[in-house]
């Protein structure tokens, strides 16, 4: 027997206005359907008035044409639950988990803050300088000075007597063997770090215009308050038109 529940709000105006109406609900048993009787009485709605009751949470439909008002039972399938916000807020505290749990893995994986600063070897093309001419690349953030050097510039380096330098140094351990010509230091004056001029001063080198440091062709301190040769970078040729800094 199906159980009868009163339905909320419907009662008489009149006489006996304390009594709920026996107007009921009955659930078909294995539909989702449920008929709704209309209220009884004097001021009851009219039946062809087509309106349906919302009971129990249904959703209202069309009265059929007894005026009898027909409900759907809303399926939980139809609107968000608690347990699917419950479900969608779990899901989004275990990714966020996941992902605070991985990243560790991945950072570690980075280079650190000294390999990064050390910088990777670039190469440079040799091919479009010019004799006689100077480039200057950048290496870890330093100016590097790339000369072409002509026959006069390297035997003049050549001819100066070792002795005689504030720096002792020759020419040939300051380049390549077999690429004479290719003069590769770096531009930061060894007095206080500023950089010098290429292809100027007496000496056909570089020339420091903060406090008058003047270096050679082969890079060599020849006069002024400098008191080493400008350093020469690690570099290997990787052809002969083609060189690696670092």
């Amino acid at each position: 027997m199906h159980r009868c529940e009163p339905i909320a709000g419907l009662r008489s105006p009149g006489k006996g206005a304390n009594r709920t109406i026996l107007d009921c609900l009955f659930r078909l048993s294995g539909r989702d359907n449920a008929v709704v009787l209309p209220p009884r009485g004097p001021r009851a709605p009219a039946a062809s008035s087509g309106r349906a009751f919302r009971v129990c949470g249904a959703v209202p439909l069309a009265a059929d044409e007894k005026g009898l008002g027909i409900v759907t039972t809303a399926s939980s399938a139809d609107h968000p639950t608690r347990r699917d916000f419950l479900f969608v807020a779990t899901g989004a505290v275990a990714a966020v988990g996941a992902a605070a749990t991985v990243w560790p893995l991945i950072s570690q994986m980075n280079p650190d803050a000294s390999t990064i600063a050390a910088g990777a070897p670039i190469e440079v093309d040799l091919a479009p300088i010019a004799e006689g001419q100077d480039i200057k690349v950048f290496w870890r953030g330093k100016p590097i000075y790339i000369s072409h050097r002509t026959k006069k510039q390297i035997d003049e380096a050549r001819s100066v007597p070792v002795s005689s330098l504030p720096d002792p140094a020759t020419d040939q351990s300051r380049v390549k063997d077999g690429h004479d010509q290719w003069l590769v230091v770096i531009g930061i004056c060894t007095h206080l770090g500023c950089i010098p001029i290429a292809h100027e001063g007496n000496y056909d080198g570089f020339f420091c215009p903060c406090h008058g440091s003047q270096y050679d062709s082969s890079g060599r301190i020849r006069q002024g308050p400098a008191p080493a040769n400008l350093p020469v970078p690690p570099y290997a040729f990787v052809s002969d038109s083609k060189i690696q800094i670092g």
